[in-house]
């Protein structure tokens, strides 16, 4: 296998690329002088150094002068510790963050359950969940499921459901999930500010 095959084959792995797709970006990479193929890969490897993934929420985030890995929306003192919203990945939390229709905590599951799968806890952080809700109990009031309306998305959303249940109605907190302000089929990170708006204050 060459270099251009073996290249090919890493960006196969990015989410949504296929096999022409990957092949393009090598060919654009070639096509453009060295300084460019230089910085890019400075770039990954700045990346790898400055950013965290938060032991609170399990967010990625710029560490920059910060000395724990405890982003800043799990330390603000403004965050409504009352409210946690469950989502499947980072950019589903930039879109409810930058729609400005939340302040509470948030949790990133890491993925959506699988409608057919024996090993559900190894491919979702379920157990650290459960962890997050025991320490914040004394504050937590409500979990927001906000999972994207597509049928593996309904179905991570009962999934945890069933998982939480028990342990919810012993801490007296209430599991809702977002509204049909998002349309079926749609993901949560491409939805905009108002349907947001709206699934937030829709759920049930």
């Amino acid at each position: 296998m060459d270099s251009i095959e073996k290249l090919t084959e890493y960006f196969k792995e990015f989410p949504g690329i296929g096999e022409r797709q990957a092949k393009r970006f090598v060919y654009f990479l070639m096509a453009r002088n060295p300084n460019y193929s230089e910085n890019l890969s400075k770039l990954i490897l700045d990346l790898k150094k400055e950013i965290s993934q938060c032991n609170e929420c399990f967010r990625f985030f710029n560490v920059g002068l910060r000395q724990e890995n405890i982003c800043s929306i799990c330390v603000d003192p403004k965050t409504d510790a009352s409210m946690l919203m469950i989502i499947e990945k980072d950019s589903d939390l930039e879109s409810v963050k930058k729609s400005k229709n939340y302040n509470g905590k948030y949790f990133v599951l890491g993925g959506l359950v699988p409608i057919v799968e024996k090993s559900t806890p190894t491919r979702i952080r379920l157990n650290e969940l459960k962890d997050k809700i025991n320490n914040n109990k004394n504050n937590l009031k409500e979990i927001i499921l906000a999972f994207s309306l597509s049928p593996q998305g309904d179905h991570t959303d009962m999934y945890i459901k069933s998982q939480l249940r028990e342990l919810a109605e012993s801490l007296n907190i209430k599991i809702s999930s977002l509204g049909r302000g998002l349309s079926t089929g749609t993901e949560l990170e491409y939805s905009d500010n108002e349907t947001i708006k709206n699934a937030l204050q829709n759920r049930h």
